[in-house]
This record gives C-alpha cells, sequence and structure tokens, in this order.
C-alpha cells in the first residue's frame, strides 16, 4: 500500500538509502533535514547538518526526484538536548543526549512536523525495526546489523509514535546499505559515520562544558583514595567520569580508576578496577514501550537481557519493580562494570526491545 512519508534527512548513506527505498516501494516521499544548534564557533556547525551535509541531502533528494526541504529546528533542540545535557553535567552525571534527541526531537518534534505536513509516517536511517503484534501492538526489535543496532537510544519512544514510524534500513548488514547506495547511484555510498557531540566547538566536550557549566563547576578539588587519603588534585569533576583510568595524574604504583564523583565534597575517588562492579542497578523512572512493565501479571522477577550503555553487551539480569512499585531494579547474574548515573539502562527479551531508564 502506497503511503505518505517524510524521511529525515542527513546527507549520510543511512538515511539515503531509506529514502530511496521508500520511493523504490512506491511511496509518495518528502525529505526534511533539520537544522540543530551549535555551540557558536563549532567549525562548519552542527555535525549532524553541516552546510555540506544538506548540500549532500538536497543532492540525493533531487537524484530520487523528492522534494527536499531544510527546518530550523535549533530552538527545541538547545531547549530539550543541550540544556539539560549542561544541567544533567553539572550535576555529576554523564548524560546521553541522543536519547532526549530521539524522544523530543526526532521522534517528537520532526514526527510532528511529519503529521503536519500530511504524512502517514516519518522514516528515518536508524538501524532498527518494528514489528506489528496480534493485538495491535508494536514491538521495537534490534536492527539486523547487531553491530550497528541503534535500539538502545530508541527505547524512549512509545506506542503512538513506533505506530507512526518506518526505519527501512533496520532489516539489512551496513555493507548492504553501502551496496544499494552505489546501485541507486547516490553520492553519499562512501560516506563516513557521524561521531561525537554533533554540537560542540573543536575543542570537544570539555571545551564546551568549562563554557557553559555554572560558575563554580570546574573548581579544583581533591583526589582520594577510597580510604580517604588524599593523593592529588583534580581539575573540575566535569572532566572526570566512572571508571575512567586515563588523566588523572596520580601515580599509586597499581592501576586506579575513578569510582565515585563526590559533588558535596569536590572530591574525585579513585580505587582498583573492582570497585567499579555492581551487580545491582536502580532504574528510579523505567519506560516501558508496551505501555507496561514485563512483570505486569507475574508473581516474581522477570528474566531479562540488560545493556547499562550503548555499546555494552547484553548481560543477562532479573528485573522487578522498586520499593514504591514504579522504580526498577535490576540484578544481574555477573557483575557489570561501573555502571554510570545519566546513561541508560535497556532491557531486552532476545531481540525485543522492552524499554528501560536513566541510572539513578
Amino acid at each position: 500500500m502506497a503511503l505518505s512519508v517524510v524521511v529525515a534527512m542527513s546527507g549520510g548513506v543511512d538515511s539515503s538509502v531509506a529514502a530511496a527505498l521508500s520511493v523504490e516501494a512506491g511511496h509518495d516521499v518528502q525529505a526534511v533535514m533539520l537544522r540543530l544548534w551549535s555551540e557558536p564557533g563549532a567549525s562548519g556547525g552542527n555535525r549532524c547538518c553541516t552546510v555540506e551535509s544538506a548540500a549532500e541531502a538536497a543532492a540525493v533528494a533531487a537524484a530520487l526526484g523528492v522534494p527536499f526541504r531544510v527546518v530550523d529546528a535549533a530552538e527545541v533542540f538547545h531547549r530539550e538536548v543541550v540544556r539539560p545535557f549542561v544541567e544533567q553535567s553539572a550535576a555529576g552525571r554523564t548524560p546521553n543526549p541522543c536519547l532526549r534527541c530521539n524522544r523530543s526531537v526526532r521522534f517528537g518534534f520532526l514526527l510532528d512536523l511529519a503529521r503536519d505536513m500530511g504524512a502517514d509516517v516519518l522514516a528515518t536511517g536508524h538501524y532498527a525495526r518494528v514489528r506489528l503484534r496480534d493485538d495491535g501492538t508494536r514491538e521495537l526489535l534490534r536492527g539486523v546489523d547487531r553491530g550497528k543496532d541503534q535500539s538502545y537510544v530508541l527505547h524512549v519512544l512509545d506506542q503512538a509514535q513506533l505506530s507512526r514510524v518506518t526505519f527501512p534500513v533496520g532489516d539489512l548488514p551496513k555493507a548492504e546499505v553501502r551496496r544499494l547506495a552505489q546501485g541507486f547511484g547516490l553520492s553519499v555510498a562512501s560516506r563516513a559515520d557521524s561521531v561525537d557531540l554533533c554540537w560542540v566547538a573543536d575543542d570537544g566536550v570539555g571545551g564546551f562544558l568549562s563554557r557553559n557549566l555554572p560558575p563554580g563547576s570546574f573548581e579544583p578539588g581533591p583526589i582520594e583514595t577510597i580510604d580517604g587519603e588524599v593523593i592529588g588534585l583534580h581539575r573540575g569533576l566535569p572532566f572526570y567520569t566512572l571508571g575512567q583510568r586515563h588523566g588523572l595524574g596520580v601515580s599509586t604504583g597499581d592501576p586506579v580508576y575513578v569510582v565515585r564523583l563526590d559533588g558535596e565534597r569536590n572530591a574525585l575517588v579513585v580505587g582498583p578496577e573492582e570497585h567499579l562492579l555492581a551487580r545491582e542497578v536502580h532504574v528510579p523512572r523505567p519506560h516501558w514501550i508496551a505501555g507496561q512493565p514485563p512483570w505486569a501479571g507475574t508473581d516474581g522477577p522477570v528474566r531479562v537481557e540488560a545493556q547499562i550503555r550503548y555499546r555494552a553487551p547484553a548481560a543477562d539480569a532479573s528485573v522487578e519493580p522498586g520499593p514504591d512499585g514504579r522504580s526498577l531494579v535490576v540484578r544481574f547474574d555477573r557483575p557489570q562494570r561501573a555502571p554510570t548515573p545519566g546513561q541508560a539502562l535497556v532491557a531486552y527479551r532476545g531481540e525485543v526491545c522492552l524499554g528501560g531508564g536513566l541510572i539513578g
């Protein structure tokens, strides 16, 4: 059945092939690129929507014979993604801004825009899949290419959003996507994948935070062992993250890692790697794609596989509600290294993404 489709374009190979496949399927296709906020002084602007990327996206759309437009989303991106990133960083957390971008910008602002443009669905180049169940609900599945799977950052989506999106490359390995791009004659077939935070200037995240965190956030303070011995001076807690080993500027004779950031005392606590291991992880406000937790209708903990960061392997665990009945307690069969506040824990059952939330 032919649909009206808005394709989210980035100028990259994945979204370009998503557009080409949508055209090939006989859909009525329009292409949209969002212009996102970037820090003043960032070379070329936001890396997700540089001038070169916009030109590539426009060229692909022209080659496919579909209308193309660039929409200004700088204000909503700054409000929904950049500002919370700064606030969480100031609180000593290590946020993943892609989670908020997907919830509020790509599948919030852009999805609403697609509806206003008369589209039935929004297509993106994400490596994930949506499956319709017999009861009418939808499941989010891992992408076929596990090395590129993006279901982790899409676990924030709900049933209403999943009913209005499609992921045309989710059934394909990356190598096949590039082969298809060549077959379609797309100029972006060999373009490299984008990496790192998209909006920061050339001096990276540290430089961005140093210019945007509240005064006093970068105050030097003590580096302490887990026994309280002061062994050095840190440059400011936002420069460090849980599990970090290099760049500490201390020598103890044995390898030490950041095991805690104590914001109240402005202290960086370091210790042996075993102090990073945890069997139990708490998620204060989990989100479940099905609309209800996986333990609904059961009498006890439910078995899942869970990831504590984007590229971490999924590990066997049990999940159950916390004492308040709403939060999530995850108990891993094997201790996990450095579950980090601000990162997401995402639960799976096989290839099905159940949901998850930010680690507390």
